[in-house]
């Protein structure tokens, strides 16, 4: 018992000699437990004074003193700037998750409104890297928030969404030309300088320039009709019944506001809820509520609330986009943090904590918001805590932390012995984590052969976790009955993992809920549950997670092969003919559907060829 003692002191005396010599210079310091797992990462104008402080007899905050008790090495970076100390803390956090930061899930891919840069624009829905070839507006809380906006510009300018594949194999109009939503260029019905008026009115509106694009609008009818030509007139005239329609369905004035963000912070019960409203082009697009991790460590002097929101800035908009003006509900004071993500997005970042008019009720909105998603986490993480609990009594397990109780499912999924695939899903944090599925494609097996199939993903999931790499889960949940578990007990021998950790389940009578046995690997006694037990209720959404997950890879796999299956049939389609049709039409579906001219402007595709294509799919 002494040892351990011993060697805590010997690594916080080594501590303590590297706190002496650091310098008084800006950088991140890494605070790490004896076993090298990061406690805490943070950044500091000067190291020196703000690690020592860490290390004072009387410290504000018994789990700051906790964390620091804990504490056997430190590691520290010397930055040039504060700014770049702000911007490698973040990397560190999101990369090494540590236990007392606030952490949010870094889940930043928003949804973008793209007008392309071709001569004949179009509009689309995307998500990803922006580039300067083509006008990206955004970021949108919501897919639906794009389709919206996009659904407005179609109606209003009638601007074209289809592929360009489909714009350029065009004779005549398509239904959307028919029912008032496309100008089709693609048949010259409008011409270019006039569609591309209508491009440039759209995106001023985008901008939130509604009345300037009125005023030019209201011109234009009047030139048209100055010069008798009154259909033209009239169809200007209607763009602008439609945008006048569209302003006056906007339920919410938006008082010269073009780009902003409204953000309410809320803490109560353990949790918090960052609510974040998106302002963009002078149209509120709606909110998303954010749920942090690791509130209940944070360790820094400063309101839980104020923690949070400095972590969700930092972390949130560190390498995204930010608006000119963020509207706040809790008041805050850090220069360097702000000045970094000044530095990083390249304008002043104005900070509203007091709004008045329709900017007030829009962060009053916010933190409602933000009040009822909290309500209703808490209650769900109440029942799913139960139902988390009540399996781990039910197995008999000692878990230290009930929320870091991590499970592992696994089903094997083919059609007849083909196109064989094993999923694995994972349940942790009283959750399914989507992010963590993975899919695994069989190979090397006698087709049909479940339980090789099992044998070969379970060796090739936990081979590198033995060798000490990688999670292993509390619990390897297995659907399947004795001869499934034994494969996994047979692994998991030859891994020198612990066999207690297989459950498998073995389905009842007509695959009904409630009938299942839970099946053991280390000679426990088979175990019925009744269909009232929450702990059954967990294990069968885990196991029909794992079956649904497997089912689609296989049919994905399935329907790819069949693709080329039926192309491969053609006398005439060979390997690259193939890949041009399916890159032109986007699929079999597209060349089923594409007509024996639209085959035909296919390079290599002969029009005798394209009527055999077209015959052999009908």
């Amino acid at each position: 018992m002494a040892k351990p003692q011993t060697t805590q002191q010997e690594l916080r005396e080594v501590v303590l000699n590297t706190v002496v010599k650091l310098p008084h210079l800006p950088g991140v310091y890494r605070f790490l437990d004896a076993e090298g797992k990061v406690l805490y990462v943070g950044k500091a104008r000067d190291l020196k004074k703000r690690v020592t402080s860490y290390f004072q007899k009387n410290l504000s905050s018994p789990r700051i003193a906790m964390m620091v008790e804990r504490i056997g090495h430190l590691e520290t970076t010397v930055t040039r700037t504060e700014a770049e100390a702000l911007i490698l803390e973040n990397n560190l956090i999101k990369a090494l998750k540590p236990r007392y930061n606030i952490l949010f899930r870094d889940d930043k891919s928003y949804p973008y409104l793209k007008i392309t840069g071709q001569d004949v624009p179009r509009i689309t829905y995307y998500r990803g890297a922006i580039d300067k070839k083509n006008q990206y507006f955004g970021p949108f809380p919501s897919a639906w928030a794009v389709r919206e906006s996009m659904q407005i510009l179609q109606k209003v300018f009638q601007l074209r969404t289809c592929e360009d594949s489909v714009y350029s194999n065009r004779t005549r109009p398509c239904l959307m030309h028919q029912i008032g939503r496309c100008s089709a260029p693609c048949v010259s019905r409008i011409s270019a300088e006039e569609y591309r008026a209508d491009v440039e009115n759209a995106s001023r509106f985008l901008r939130g320039q509604q009345t300037e694009v009125m005023q030019k609008l209201e011109a234009k009818m009047q030139d048209y009709a100055s010069k008798l030509e009154f259909e033209q007139a009239a169809a200007v005239r209607n763009q602008i019944s439609a945008l006048s329609q569209v302003l006056h369905q906007q339920s919410m004035e938006t008082a010269g506001d073009t780009e902003l963000d409204v953000i309410a912070v809320v803490v109560h019960g353990g949790r918090a809820c960052v609510n974040m409203a998106m302002v963009r082009g002078g149209r509120h697009l709606g909110d998303r509520a954010y749920f942090p991790t690791h509130v209940d460590n944070a360790i820094d002097d400063e309101t839980v609330e104020v923690q949070v929101l400095k972590a969700f800035l930092a972390q949130h908009y560190m390498d995204a986009f930010i608006p000119g003006t963020l509207i706040l509900n809790i008041e805050f004071d850090e220069p360097s943090l702000m000045m970094a993500l000044a530095e990083q997005c390249g304008h002043r970042i104005h900070l509203v904590f007091q709004p008045q008019g329709q900017r007030r009720q829009w962060l009053e909105m916010a933190q409602k918001g933000a009040e009822l998603a909290l309500a209703r986490v808490l209650s769900q993480e109440g029942s799913q805590q139960a139902r988390t609990r009540s399996l781990i009594d039910m197995l008999g397990l000692e878990v230290e932390d009930i929320d870091a109780f991590r499970i592992e499912a696994f089903d094997i999924s083919h059609t007849q012995g083909e196109a064989t695939q094993a999923s694995c899903v994972v349940f942790h944090h009283h959750a399914m984590q989507n992010s963590e599925y993975r899919r695994y494609n069989i190979s090397g097996i006698t087709p049909g052969d479940d339980y090789a199939a099992m044998r070969q993903v379970l060796m090739r999931r936990y081979e590198k976790v033995a060798k000490g790499e990688g999670v292993m889960p509390d619990i390897v949940l297995i659907d399947g009955g004795k001869g499934q578990v034994e494969m996994a007990r047979q692994v998991f021998a030859e891994l020198g993992l612990d066999i207690g950790l297989i459950v498998g389940v073995a389905k009842g009578e007509g695959r009904k809920v409630g009938l299942e046995t839970l099946v053991y690997a280390n000679g426990r006694p088979e175990q019925e549950l009744g269909k009232d037990s929450a702990a059954l209720m967990l294990i069968a959404q885990i196991r029909d997670e794992a079956h649904r997950f497997a089912i689609t890879g296989m049919r994905a796999k399935r329907d790819k092969k069949l693709q080329t299956s039926q192309l491969n049939e053609i006398e005439g389609i060979g390997a690259k003919r193939r890949q041009k049709l399916l890159a032109r039409f986007g699929g079999l579906r597209g060349v089923a559907d594409a007509s024996v001219d639209d085959l035909a402007s296919v390079e290599g595709i002969s029009h005798k060829l394209a009527e055999q294509i077209h015959r052999q799919l009908h």
